[in-house]
């Protein structure tokens, strides 16, 4: 059974990733955790000064929170009726990404699903500031929906890599989508004519065996960035996810987190799986 989490802040963009998730993996026996977390830093004065017949605004909060999260497991369950899903609701006085650390570790989260918005600052051409943040400090793989996505199942899944790092562990989770939705994944590697080192050759052909029972291609593109590349690939071609490792110092750290003003503005209107190049502790 897989652990799912699913961040909200009861938004439409955060129900639109749980409905992504629920319908992904409607064929699989599944936990979902509905997270809320709340923090009433703002006191009003009327608040300082102990009072019992009246409650505290934390207890506001946490009543808000906790009737936020159950018409959400409503709308759920009346749109998306399966008895091989149970859901959990966990709400919270905590900061989003320090509960979700917790929690992913608690109950042994496979994979966050959350959604987001592409962002108009310069620093956050991809996602809004907590998706961000998510991406950066996730411990599991994370599922990144845009806004108003449509699902459909992820058919043609692209990949890019530098062939830099370890083939991690935590890769499964695309093996494992890959082989419930019959997908073909698409190696993308962008090279600026200079041959694989022996190491990357190596990790191709390491990639080329675990695939070895799924349908997979590999690219070479030469003479474009990154960015470029990978855009230029989705124009062209009918994707449905976009995969990549976060590996520590490599081109994807400098495609997401640095400012790329004079760049294409890469927006990911697709979902987005951001797999850890290990599982940290």
């Amino acid at each position: 059974m897989k652990n799912i989490l699913l961040p909200t802040d009861f938004s439409e963009n955060a129900y639109n990733a749980a409905k992504y998730a629920v319908q992904l993996f409607s064929n699989e026996e599944c936990t979902f955790f509905l997270l809320n977390t709340y923090t009433p830093v703002l006191y009003d004065n009327e608040y300082l000064v102990y009072n019992s017949n009246y409650p505290t605004l934390t207890e506001i909060y946490q009543d808000k929170s906790k009737k936020g999260l159950e018409r959400v497991l409503r709308r759920i369950k009346r749109n998306f009726k399966n008895e091989k899903h149970y859901f959990e609701k966990i709400s919270s006085f905590n900061l989003l990404n320090d509960e979700m650390k917790d929690i992913v570790a608690e109950k042994e989260i496979d994979l966050i699903v959350m959604g987001t918005k592409g962002a108009t600052g310069a620093e956050e051409i991809l996602f809004g500031t907590h998706t961000v943040h998510a991406i950066k400090r996730a411990r599991c793989p994370l599922l990144a929906i845009p806004a108003h996505y449509e699902y459909k199942p992820p058919k043609e899944i692209l990949f890019p890599t530098d062939y830099e790092g370890e083939i991690p562990a935590l890769l499964n989770i695309m093996e494992e989508l890959a082989t419930a939705h019959s997908s073909t994944i698409h190696i993308l590697h962008v090279y600026f004519g200079v041959d694989l080192t022996s190491n990357q050759a190596s990790r191709k052909k390491a990639l080329s065996i675990t695939f070895k029972d799924l349908a997979h291609h590999f690219y070479n593109i030469n003479g474009k960035s990154v960015t470029r590349a990978i855009y230029d690939f989705q124009e062209e071609n009918e994707i449905d996810m976009l995969t990549m490792v976060n590996n520590k110092h490599s081109f994807f750290e400098n495609l997401l987190f640095t400012p790329v003003v004079n760049e294409i503005g890469f927006n990911v209107k697709v979902p987005f799986l951001v797999i850890p190049s290990k599982k940290r502790k």
